[in-house]
């Protein structure tokens, strides 16, 4: 299991790098953040943090700009997110698409809020980047989010018959008052 996450993190910071030079709109679809969402929604705060903080930091090494930016946002983003779970069941995959453009959109936010506070300049304009980042992560990691889904399928298939039986038992508990 461990394998696979690393190797999806690894898979996701090297295509980020690459894709923004073989065609510059793919730049806009954040991968990393993708997947720290995804283990972010999974109910364990902990490794959603360190995935966050290691794709995060891989990111800021392969590409230009504050060294430590993109670490500290994908960080703040997987920690509100695994916190958000905890308190609201997102198990409906109709959930995690606002939960993904909102994660879209902080990670974004801070980043540049971190580059103006350090007086860096940015390449493009804030709400320009915004809205690009946001529509692209958004519509590319729902799909992303269906293939990992599939792709580790045993723990997600177990959750939700869990989460089945857990209503089930709900309505059996109601009917007997």
């Amino acid at each position: 299991m461990k394998l696979k996450i690393v190797l999806s993190v690894t898979v996701a910071v090297l295509l980020q790098s690459t894709l923004r030079k073989v065609w510059p709109p793919l730049g806009h679809i954040d991968l990393p953040l993708i997947i720290v969402a995804y283990f972010a929604l999974r109910r364990d705060p902990v490794q959603a943090v360190v995935i966050g903080t290691t794709a995060g930091l891989a990111t800021d090494a392969l590409s230009v700009g504050l060294l430590g930016a993109y670490g500290f946002s994908k960080t703040l983003t997987a920690y509100l997110i695994a916190s958000l779970v905890t308190r609201i069941a997102l198990d409906n995959p109709l959930l995690r698409i606002p939960v993904l453009a909102g994660a879209a959109a902080l990670d974004e936010l801070v980043y540049v809020l971190l580059h103006r506070l350090f007086g860096q300049s940015l390449a493009a304009p804030f709400a320009e980047t915004v809205a690009f980042k946001v529509i692209w992560t958004t519509v590319v990691g729902t799909f992303i989010f269906y293939a990992f889904d599939r792709f580790f399928s045993a723990q997600t298939s177990q959750r939700r018959q869990f989460a089945f039986r857990r209503r089930i038992a709900r309505r059996s508990i109601g009917r007997r008052r």
